[in-house]
């Protein structure tokens, strides 16, 4: 059985196309990894970090097979329709945890009575940055809120993965190392403490003034911000309904001045708060990314 409260694993940001989403994130100063293709129709090409979260960029890569897939239940690109039909084919949509037994995650979801649906099995070829290709199986087990359907949550529990060497990887110009935290958004963000709560297996603390709360996933935080939190920290408007949204990735970096220089240089439209840098949500980026000097 996992330890609680679960590790974040990864974040699912849905996007038109693969390559818009490659060029902004090595605008942006990443290391983007090789596409790889999932067998129900969607496909990715990820961001990876030295503290073992990662970004998941995902489009669509063979429409029919993704349909049927939501004909077959699979709730992973289910709710990836779901989200694209609600909100347009850019955004950020799903938080991903670490697990070692998804069958009992699944389990603690329906007792809870937050399943979002069945176990989701499944293996995808994948490519290292040297060119070698393998194989990589997966668990996945599914938890949402009815009243929240523009975000999910998932665990996921890796079956056979072979021990890949990513180093070349995990190296960003923009000198990340890892994810600080995820921010979400709500108007009362207490009335979804408990999704949350379930979903990392961490309990609610308060996040100082104001409605917000903040949970710890073991290797980052995830925090719940109210509207007026979201504009006056962020700059940030709300999303316009009652509902739950994820807005933003917060990075760490060891020298936040080197991440200042390379925006600057290229020219991306970003903003200085606290000390932070926000860079806004545009296409091939579905959430606002703000990078933040790590101690």
């Amino acid at each position: 059985m996992t330890a609680l409260p679960r590790p974040l694993d990864h974040l699912v940001l849905p996007t038109a196309s693969l390559e818009t989403a490659r060029a902004r994130l090595t605008a942006l100063g990443f290391t983007v990894a090789p596409a790889a293709v999932h067998p129900f129709g969607t496909a990715n090409a990820c961001v990876f970090f030295a503290d073992g979260t990662y970004l998941e960029p995902l489009a669509i890569a063979n429409e029919k097979r993704a349909l049927e897939g939501v004909s077959a239940g699979n709730v992973f690109v289910a709710r990836d329709a779901a989200f694209r039909q609600r909100r347009g084919p850019e955004g950020f949509s799903a938080l991903v945890f670490g697990t070692d037994d998804a069958l009992a995650d699944h389990e603690v979801f329906v007792g809870k009575g937050v399943s979002a649906g069945d176990i989701l099995d499944f293996s995808r070829g994948f490519t290292d940055a040297a060119g070698n290709t393998g194989s990589a199986s997966f668990r996945l087990a599914f938890a949402a809120d009815q009243h929240a359907p523009d975000v999910f949550f998932f665990t996921c529990q890796r079956v056979d993965v072979p021990n890949v060497d990513r180093a070349a990887l995990q190296s960003h110009r923009n000198g990340v190392t890892g994810i600080a935290g995820v921010v979400l958004s709500a108007r009362e963000p207490a009335r979804f403490s408990g999704i949350v709560g379930v979903a990392t297996g961490a309990v609610a603390s308060a996040a100082g003034e104001g409605p917000e709360v903040r949970m710890s996933a073991g290797n980052t935080a995830v925090e719940i911000v109210g509207n007026a939190q979201l504009a006056s920290h962020y700059g940030l408007d709300p999303a316009g309904d009652a509902g739950l949204h994820a807005r933003a990735i917060r990075f760490s970096v060891a020298e936040i001045a080197r991440a200042s220089t390379l925006l600057g240089q290229s020219g991306l439209a970003h903003d200085i708060r606290d000390g932070r840098i926000v860079v806004p949500p545009a296409p091939g980026q579905g959430a606002a990314f703000i990078f933040e000097e790590s101690p």
